[in-house]
Order: C-alpha cells, then sequence, then structure tokens
C-alpha cells in the first residue's frame, strides 16, 4: 500500500477546503471498497485521502414528490433493505440486492459506486432506466447531472475538480409501468455480470407501447442506453415479433471487452437475448388493469 495522510472532516466546508489544498493529490473516499482496490493496484497514488464518514446528512433516504433522494453515503445494503426504496422503488431495490456479497454492500456506498465509473456495476443500468441524476456539489453550489450523463468513458466521469457527489435523486418507475433488472452470471452470484439489462415497459389501452426505456451493463466502456431497441417498440403492439426485432438492435450498441466472462461475441449474443428477456418479464410485471 502506499503512503498517505488520512483527513476526517467534520463539514462540507472543511472537507472544500481539504480539496483546494490539496488539488489532484487528494482523492475523497466514501465506503473505500473501490477507491482501496484502486490503491492497491496502483491505478489512484493519491497523498491524501479525504473521508467523508463523519460529514452528516449524507447518508439519509427521503422520498419526495418527484422521487427519492437518496444520500451518497448510504451503503448498497441500506438501501436494498429501505422500507422507502422497496416500496416506492422497487428495481433499485433489487438491482442493490444484486450486487456482490452482503459483506461488500455493507460497506460500499452508491455514492463512491458511481464515481468510481467501473462499466460493470448493477446500480446504473437500473438507476439511468428511471432517469436518476446525480447531485455535485461544491463550494460553489450544486449541479444535477442526468446519470446516464455521469459515465465519460471506462472508469472516468464527469466529476469536475472540486466537486463531490452528495446524493442521487431517482425518479418514481412510470404510473402502470413494469420494471426489471436481468444479471447473467457464468459463474458465481457475486461475480460481475457478463450482460446486466434494466428496462421499464408501459403500454396503451390498447396494448401498444407507451414508453420504454431499455440500458444494459457490462457490455461496453459504460452502461448503454439502447435508445434504437426502445424507438422500435415505443407505439407498437407488444408483440413477441416486434419484441425480439427490437432486442436484435442492440448488438449494433454493444461494444464489449473479452475477458474470463466470455468472448465479446458471446457477451454481444447475450445482451440481445437478455435485453429481450428483460422486455418481457417487464410486461409481465405491468399491473392488471394497465
Amino acid at each position: 500500500m502506499i503512503e498517505f495522510e488520512y483527513h476526517h472532516p467534520a463539514s462540507m466546508d472543511e472537507l472544500f477546503g481539504l480539496l483546494d489544498r490539496y488539488g489532484e493529490d487528494a482523492r475523497v473516499m466514501a465506503g473505500g471498497t473501490a477507491l482501496v482496490i484502486q490503491m492497491k493496484q496502483r491505478l489512484a497514488q493519491p497523498g491524501h485521502v479525504l473521508g467523508l464518514r463523519r460529514i452528516g446528512g449524507l447518508n439519509s433516504i427521503e422520498s419526495t414528490a418527484e422521487g427519492v433522494r437518496i444520500g451518497a453515503l448510504c451503503t448498497q445494503r441500506q438501501i436494498e433493505n429501505s422500507p422507502v426504496v422497496v416500496r416506492e422503488l422497487p428495481l433499485i431495490a433489487d438491482a442493490f440486492r444484486k450486487v456482490a456479497t452482503p459483506r461488500i454492500r455493507n460497506m460500499a456506498t452508491i455514492g463512491g459506486g458511481l464515481v468510481n465509473g467501473d462499466p460493470s456495476q448493477d446500480p446504473p443500468p437500473a438507476l439511468i432506466s428511471l432517469g436518476a441524476s446525480a447531485v455535485m456539489t461544491s463550494k460553489n453550489g450544486e449541479r444535477v447531472v442526468p446519470v446516464e450523463d455521469l459515465f465519460i468513458d471506462y472508469y472516468e466521469t464527469d466529476v469536475q475538480p472540486g466537486e463531490v457527489l452528495t446524493g442521487v435523486l431517482v425518479p418514481h418507475a412510470p404510473a402502470g409501468s413494469g420494471a426489471v433488472y436481468l444479471k447473467f452470471l457464468p459463474r458465481t452470484a457475486d461475480d460481475y455480470a457478463t450482460v446486466s439489462v434494466a428496462a421499464v415497459v408501459s403500454r396503451e389501452a390498447d396494448g401498444s407501447c407507451k414508453d420504454v426505456r431499455i440500458v444494459l451493463g457490462s457490455v461496453g466502456v459504460t452502461a448503454i442506453r439502447a435508445t434504437q431497441a426502445e424507438d422500435a417498440l415505443r407505439g407498437k403492439p407488444l408483440t413477441d415479433e416486434n419484441i425480439r426485432a427490437a432486442a436484435a438492435l442492440v448488438k449494433d450498441v454493444v461494444d464489449p471487452l473479452e475477458d474470463f466472462r466470455g468472448s465479446a461475441e458471446y457477451k454481444t449474443d447475450m445482451a440481445e437475448v437478455f435485453t429481450r428477456r428483460a422486455v418481457e418479464q417487464a410486461i409481465a410485471f405491468i399491473p392488471a388493469g394497465n
């Protein structure tokens, strides 16, 4: 492990002062599960680590008229078990429940995970499918960034110098919609997904697709919104033929890396298969009468 100085600011003002003082030599730490690994692998070598644990107000989950606000320091375990999240955002509770193991989820935070920018994480596809936004805070105020736009490249995010992710705003799923998060695991339940897909589907009274959002993980350098597949389904009857045709379009937008979880060709094929399954299961979850 590299040598570094650990700081534990007790307020946001103190945190911003440390960020100003140490600049690029400082890294903010929430749960630490991602940053510690990066430091062990020499991918990050900060001289100063700024822990957030003593700063109040960053670990609450609040229901609002628009959705749910989740503090950046909320652990993944806290989110999956939160009565508010389970009741109002079951898709999010399910996605967080599928992350690694309870031991990891008891430490890892929603803010730390998003800032890490790992394209194989479970939460981003579900968050993007619901139109979630990240609240970025600096000494100059707040900036709200759609989670869909937060990820720029492999482990690269739109976090500006002096900014700290302090919360995530997650809208409710559209009324009468069905939603699902699927994770394809070739090995053990705590592994990264070979392919993951989140789908949110609502339909018209005549059975046609009113709206749909499809987001894939683990098949590119960032989570991928499958807008072509969405456009192919929106306004169309939700038939098996139309669903299959739309799912086939994701093969044109994914760009998976080849690794021990499978070849790029295999992951591309599985992206199509699991997109079809996700849409079908989301439809099955649409409440009766909708």
